[in-house]
């Protein structure tokens, strides 16, 4: 199939997908579509084996199609920014510190960790992985993914303050990450040798230049909408925002994905309050939720079907299966410590670290980072490594994140209700 025939299957499984969701299992979107496209796959998996060659065509198509391209270049920017666009600038300058370390040094722990841990695995199941790839996977599974926690935030009743961090912290973790993760693993592919000096340089350029160049961007921006009073023409400037913002931040070797979160928070609070009529901010909502939600679906119905182009075996599935506690026990440490520490001059609230460690989604970024990886056997397992800790991640924790949260906070409510 050429490029448009598979974006007119994909729009149309998305489509069919979301209506069975909502008639039927009444699951958050993005669960909802992912296990249906699971399940798909699997089913042509299972027409495959009783001689059903339509596994063949799926295959041919996606693997004509970048999954990494396709979301690290033409998806996640759009998604960043109509993520951004709702996160109340204000909200996240107070939990601007707490937000900061955990998607820093957090990031950077728990891929040291993660590395660590499951280097031990894969030896433990007869895997030769070497310790660079370890850390390569460390880094594409540390940071949280924005538009899985987004997602799901939506039906969680977290307290306001901690889905403010767990939000931030989505937001800005995966520019680190993405850095992190490049400089590995051109280091481990023999493509780069880096210093601690160029690997720091390497950082700061991309992080911090990804962030001023969103500024720029937001600025230049709300200048413009300030100027004119017509929602279709401001519509179209805070689209070109994220196409031309995006290709231009790639261009000057910034991050792209950084830079679209700080240009959303300034055009959706800065920009909504005074360069905005009432009626522009109602369509630029509208444009901007409905692009959040095609993207999404889109997003969630390919990481579905990307299952039929990993190859598994009972080994990677073990694998698989002990890198889930192994994610989740590196996540603990790295969130748990520095809350420990900033605990002494600042407060969290209850339960903040249990609710931090289990809404901390991976997604589709990190199954497009190991897809981006050179061929070869390291990159085999860590892509079907990481994909089993993303359906777990999605399916298993996005699924219990809103009754984990009830269950968490019942005795506080009841008390609250008695006290009344």
């Amino acid at each position: 199939m050429d490029p448009f025939q598979i974006f007119a299957a994909l729009t149309t499984l998305a489509a069919l997908f979301s209506w069975v969701n909502h008639r039927w299992l009444r699951l958050p979107t993005t669960i909802g579509l992912m296990a249906l496209s699971l399940v798909f796959s699997l089913a042509l998996v299972g027409l495959g084996s009783l001689g059903v060659a339509l596994e063949d065509e799926l295959v041919r198509s996606l693997g004509s199609l970048d999954f990494a391209d396709v979301l690290l270049d033409a998806l996640l920017g759009a998604l960043l920014f109509a993520g951004a666009l709702h996160v109340d600038l204000e909200d996240l300058s107070r939990q601007r510190g707490v937000i900061a370390i955990l998607a820093t040094f957090g990031v950077l722990l728990s891929t040291v960790l993660v590395a660590g841990l499951a280097w031990l695995g894969f030896a433990a199941v007869g895997l030769e992985v070497p310790w660079l790839y370890c850390l390569v996977f460390g880094a594409l599974i540390a940071p949280t993914d924005p538009v899985a926690v987004l997602g799901i935030l939506k039906g969680a009743a977290v307290p306001a303050t901690l889905e403010t961090k767990i939000a931030g912290e989505s937001l800005f973790n995966d520019g680190v990450g993405i850095v992190l993760f490049l400089v590995v693993a051109g280091i481990a592919s023999g493509s780069g040798e880096f210093g601690a000096a160029q690997v720091g340089l390497l950082l700061v350029q991309e992080a911090l230049g990804g962030v001023l160049f969103g500024l720029l961007l937001g600025v230049a921006s709300y200048g413009l909408l300030r100027a004119v009073d017509d929602y279709q023409v401001e519509v179209l400037v805070t689209l070109a925002v994220v196409t031309g913002g995006y290709a231009a931040a790639q261009a000057l070797h910034v991050s792209g994905p950084l830079a679209m979160v700080v240009a959303g928070l300034f055009i959706g609070n800065r920009g909504r309050a005074f360069a905005m009529s009432e009626r522009t901010r109602e369509r630029l909502d509208d444009f901007w939720e409905l692009v959040d939600e095609f993207l999404n679906a889109l997003l969630f119905v390919m990481i579905g079907l990307e299952v039929v182009v990993i190859g598994f075996d009972a080994t990677l599935l073990t694998a698989g299966a002990f890198a889930i506690p192994t994610v989740l026990a590196a996540r603990l440490v790295s969130i748990g410590l520095p809350v420990a520490v900033m605990r002494h001059w600042r407060s969290f609230s209850p339960h903040a670290v249990v609710i931090l460690t289990w809404g901390g989604l991976r997604g589709g970024i990190s199954v497009a980072l190991a897809l981006s990886l050179p061929a070869g056997p390291e990159r085999d397992v860590l892509l079907a490594v990481t994909y089993t800790v993303v359906c777990f991640s999605i399916l298993v924790q996005g699924l219990s994140m809103a009754p984990l949260v009830a269950w968490l906070y019942r005795p506080a409510r009841e008390n609250r209700t008695l006290s009344a």
